[in-house]
Order: structure tokens, then C-alpha cells, then sequence
């Protein structure tokens, strides 16, 4: 049998590495928790450059990847990755006008049609399981 003082030894070196472990996750979190957001145009930190045009693409992604819902995990998730792939398209297209490199431009079209076809794939997984496509 083992005794209590034997137990202590083995899980204090193991509380204080997930304490250490976890301290910069937990204190980034609280910080982001305790800022106030009011006010703040996240628009004007995406503006589009040369160099990086995708700017408005990923902040429209992110917000309806935030507000896809489901019924249950499984319908959420669909709803997610449709608005995932959406995004890829969004920004491939970006690519396609922005680009002069011909190798990222073939890249960019080979992904707005996989993306496509990704979406075209979870739609109808929607309307297998009764839903509304999206």
C-alpha cells in the first residue's frame, strides 16, 4: 500500500509543472478578457497592403466561422468548415488578382476548386441530416 507522504512526492512536481505550464495561457487569457473592446475598429487593423491584401477575407471568415451554429456539434462543425472554406476561396481569389507569380496563381485556382467542391460536400451532408444548406 502507499503511503500518503509517498502520493505527495509524486504529485507535487507533477501540480507544479502544469501550474508553469499552464500560467501563460491562463494570464493571456485573463488579459484578453479584461480589455475593453468597445471602441475598437478591428477593420482598420486588416487593411489590405500589397503585400498582404487578405486583410478583410480573414476578418469576414473569422466572424461567420463565430457565428455558424448548429442543432448539435456535429451540424456546427459543418457550419464552420463551410465558412472555413469559403474564406480559402475568398482568399485564393485575392491571390488570383494580387499575384504575378504563375506558380501561386495555379495553387490559388487548384484551391478554389478543391475548396468548392469541399463545400459542395458539406452542404449536402447538411441536406442528408434535413437541414438548410448554407
Amino acid at each position: 500500500m502507499t503511503r500518503p507522504e509517498e502520493i505527495e512526492l509524486r504529485i507535487v512536481p507533477v501540480l507544479a509543472t502544469l501550474a508553469l505550464l499552464a500560467t501563460p495561457a491562463l494570464a493571456q487569457q485573463a488579459g484578453h478578457q479584461g480589455m475593453n473592446h468597445q471602441g475598437m475598429d478591428h477593420s482598420k487593423m486588416m487593411q489590405p497592403t500589397a503585400a498582404n491584401p487578405y486583410g478583410p477575407a480573414e476578418m469576414d471568415m473569422h466572424q461567420k466561422m463565430m457565428a455558424a451554429k448548429g442543432a448539435d456539434a456535429g451540424e456546427t462543425w459543418i457550419r464552420k468548415m463551410i465558412e472555413h472554406h469559403r474564406g480559402a476561396v475568398a482568399m485564393s481569389q485575392i491571390a488570383l488578382r494580387s499575384s504575378q507569380n504563375a506558380e501561386v496563381r495555379g495553387e490559388a485556382q487548384k484551391a478554389i476548386t478543391s475548396q468548392n467542391r469541399e463545400i459542395a460536400t458539406l452542404n449536402a451532408m447538411l441536406r442528408k441530416m434535413g437541414k438548410p444548406a448554407q
